[in-house]
């Protein structure tokens, strides 16, 4: 595939991110189209994000006919499309306590769930090794990645961190000094991490014996990504908090902090607020794609998604696990050539993203059809076989 790096990029845009080999101009359900007209299978969705693929004819219909009745009204005023949503996410968690706050973004849902912890009149935080949280001051205190912390600090005190499914880790690390743990499900840009079985249950009894709030960040595992609503259900546990964003707006931003029980109730008004959140175009979104998660049984075609690629994937050589849950996968190559595969993937019109040197993450619209993961199986088998064969070596 011919370099397509686009020069203006570097003329207009702040140097966060490096300039971009593809740009993207149209999409439909899981195919998107390059300014030249090629075409490309989406495997990462955005990251987790578009879970109806693009341009979903609900989605389509639900914004545009909101743009055209009401476009924002602050939070001065409440409006139809915020208020169902937000009931849709009460009947998720099953638990009528629960309550609501929306904002734009993951790392903004984090940011309340800080406050919400701060209002326990405690301010210690133990967050774990290898996650990611957000890039805002208060969710980069909780990241829990060292290169992307020191160029900002000193960021918020008394946050620990300890490794990820070390549950004596934890239990050193919590105390009655501690406002809340919190932790991701799988951890997504890790690596797609999974916790030992029973993590997420121990972590909810050591937070019940010193009155901590668990906190699950749940915005890449969740909206039935995992073939859960929220990705910690198989635990059968209540956290005190979840954080959600990406698949809630099916590519339009908005974020939410749910919380249940007493800590629904710590956030007095004046607290906390935000202009766009709750915003009745995204919320109107939202609304659509949950609304289609549920006819089209997304969340049980995820589960039986997720068979087919550990099976067939676990099975080639020079791959050394496949970890995850529904569609959020990570697959653990015996060698640090993931940036390679997914260079390689590109070339061949597939879209990956390589989490860490040896791991290919992929995340696809739930709406991907069976023939397309079987096409997706077939392209990385080759790219890898590609890849292995230009260092000197063959599957």
């Amino acid at each position: 595939m011919k370099n397509q790096r686009n020069p203006k990029w570097s003329e207009v845009m702040m140097s966060t991110y490096s300039t971009p080999q593809v740009t993207l101009v149209s999409g439909k359900g899981l195919i998107l189209k390059d300014e030249n007209g090629r075409s490309y299978l989406d495997f990462l969705g955005g990251i987790a994000t578009n879970v109806l693929g693009h341009s979903h004819p609900q989605v389509v219909k639900a914004v545009s006919k909101q743009v055209s009745v009401l476009g924002h009204v602050s939070n001065f005023f409440a409006h139809p499309q915020v208020l169902d949503l937000a009931a849709k996410l009460v009947e998720m968690t099953g638990d009528k306590s629960a309550r609501v706050f929306f904002s734009n973004s993951g790392a903004e849902a984090n940011e309340c769930a800080i406050k919400i912890s701060r209002r326990t009149s405690r301010s210690r935080i133990v967050a774990t090794l290898g996650s990611f949280h957000g890039r805002t001051m208060g969710s980069l205190s909780l990241t829990g990645q060292p290169a992307k912390r020191k160029p900002f600090l000193p960021l918020l005190k008394n946050v620990k961190h300890v490794p990820y499914g070390d549950i004596a880790a934890m239990k050193r690390a919590v105390s009655r000094k501690t406002a809340m743990v919190i932790i991701e499900p799988i951890m997504g840009e890790a690596g797609v991490i999974t916790p030992p079985a029973g993590y997420l249950a121990q972590l909810r009894s050591i937070c019940d014996a010193t009155g901590a709030l668990l906190v699950f960040d749940c915005v890449q595992t969740g909206i039935g990504r995992t073939g859960q609503w929220f990705g910690y259900e198989h635990e059968k546990i209540r956290p005190d908090v979840i954080t959600l964003a990406k698949g809630l707006g099916g590519g339009l931003p908005i974020g939410a902090t749910i919380a249940l029980g007493s800590a629904a109730t710590l956030l007095q008004p004046g607290d906390h607020g935000t202009t766009f959140g709750g915003n009745p175009i995204a919320c109107a979104a939202g609304n659509a794609v949950v609304d289609q998660i549920v006819k089209d049984k997304l969340m049980a075609k995820a589960k039986t998604h997720e068979k087919t690629l550990k099976s067939s994937l676990s099975k080639i050589k020079g791959v050394k696990e496949v970890r995850g849950r529904g569609l959020l996968i990570g697959i653990d190559l015996d060698q640090p050539i993931a940036k390679d595969i997914t260079t390689q993937l590109l070339t061949l019109g597939v879209i990956a993203n390589a989490a860490n040197d040896s791991t290919v993450r992929i995340a696809p619209p739930l709406i991907v059809t069976e023939a397309q993961v079987r096409k997706f199986i077939t392209l990385f088998i080759h790219s890898l076989s590609l890849v292995l064969e230009r260092q000197g070596s063959r599957v």
